[in-house]
């Protein structure tokens, strides 16, 4: 059993050129992110194996799914690919939203990256048990995609943090990752071994 993804990032926001960290709030496309999403269209170079798109259900997600892949593919809505709720944080300026302080321990009134790192790896059964064989395309946002290369590659959110292509500039037009049922069941075990400790 196995679901190849190819997960997108949402293009530039408005709060992203204003230093802001949106987190749960919608966000809107700046008319640079606008651009990118439509750009991406031509960059993508296994489009015709992506058989649908799921996007989260943030509109800045939404939107740059649309500006994509609408007329081409199907797009589903789904709430489990949400950015991490920054709680009493969202919309607060991005030099008060430090991740590595919640790794653990969620944000005041909302959500730590293990809890992110949870509903991804839910998100990873149902596309094992209900897409098995099938490549689908993910849009979404920067928590989600850092808490699949903690389940798929078995590295630390500290590790995560610190290779995020944000901070190393090095962007592309899609991330590959597998999703199988032998890593998923091995990552559980860690996970449960670790929680023991």
């Amino acid at each position: 059993m196995s679901v190849k993804i190819v997960y997108f990032v949402h293009g530039t926001t408005t709060d992203n050129q204003s230093h802001k960290s949106t987190g749960w709030n919608p966000g809107v496309l700046s008319e640079l992110g606008k651009q990118q999403s439509v750009d991406l269209r031509n960059k993508i170079s296994n489009l015709d194996e992506i058989e649908f798109v799921i996007s989260s259900d943030l509109q800045r997600a939404i939107d740059s799914a649309n500006n994509t892949f609408k007329g081409i593919k199907e797009i589903i809505n789904d709430s489990r690919i949400r950015e991490c709720n920054y709680g009493d944080l969202n919309g607060a300026d991005s030099s008060l939203v430090r991740d590595e302080n919640h790794i653990e321990f969620p944000y005041p009134n909302g959500e730590s990256l293990k809890d992110v790192e949870k509903r991804i790896y839910d998100f990873c059964q149902y596309l094992l048990e209900n897409h098995d064989g099938k490549t689908i395309a993910l849009v979404a946002h920067k928590a989600p995609q850092l808490a699949l290369e903690v389940i798929t590659k078995n590295i630390t959110w500290e590790e995560a943090l610190s290779n995020d292509w944000r901070k190393t500039g090095n962007w592309q037009p899609g991330w590959i990752y597998i999703i199988n049922k032998e890593e998923l069941e091995q990552y559980e075990k860690n996970r449960l071994n670790n929680h023991r400790r």
